[in-house]
């Protein structure tokens, strides 16, 4: 009979997550892997099987965390959709703030991942664009009830609007892995909300 595991799964991949986003799924070693899941190299291989199936599960993790946090904020039919936008890149660069480290952000692990992995790796591509669709979907629905409302501009449709959005986002990513500040992040985001205005 087969013993129980002795550890938090979850917590687990929480920490392998944590490393991957930090420092990508290449630099990270299964001795890094090791100390900062707290398991041993032979536990690490008989819950996850590799480091590329515990990196995969740590991205969806990641992914459907970010995704699930983008929906809420922008499904909230009670609030002006330009609030809900506002608050959505808010949410960017509070999470760049929070992740700053030696005057840098750590970006978003779906963007460094797609820059690392994504036209080589086809598991991990094929994770990046369902999180993509997922997320255009959402900014397409809340930018087309915009327009309905009189809040966001209609010289372009939706879907184009949520793809500028999301390469906005991206951008403040990698802007703040750069090195660029909060002021510099903000002024972004208010440069974007600009172009959306009707």
């Amino acid at each position: 009979m087969a013993r129980p595991r002795m550890f938090d799964e979850d917590r687990a991949l929480d920490g392998a997550l944590r490393l991957f986003w930090e420092n990508g799924y290449e630099a990270t070693s299964t001795q890094e892997l090791c100390e900062a899941t707290g398991l041993g190299r032979s536990s690490i291989y008989n819950t996850f099987s590799s480091k590329h199936a515990l990196f995969v599960r740590a991205l969806a993790r990641y992914l459907d965390a970010m995704a699930d946090r983008q929906a809420r904020l922008l499904d909230d039919p009670a609030r002006p959709v330009g609030a809900r936008l506002r608050d959505l890149l808010a949410s960017v660069v509070d999470t760049e703030e929070a992740n700053r480290r030696e005057g840098r952000g750590i970006g978003c692990f779906g963007v460094n991942s797609s820059a690392e992995l994504a036209g080589r790796d086809p598991e991990v591509g094929a994770l990046l664009r369902r999180d993509l669709e997922r997320r255009h979907a959402d900014l397409s629905g809340a930018l087309a009830a915009g327009q309905r409302a009189g809040e966001v501009s209609r010289a372009r449709e939706a879907a184009a609007y949520a793809s500028y959005l999301n390469a906005v986002i991206a951008g403040m990513r990698v802007s703040a892995q750069n090195g660029a500040d909060r002021a510099t992040l903000e002024a972004v985001a208010e440069a974007a909300l600009d172009a959306l205005a009707p």
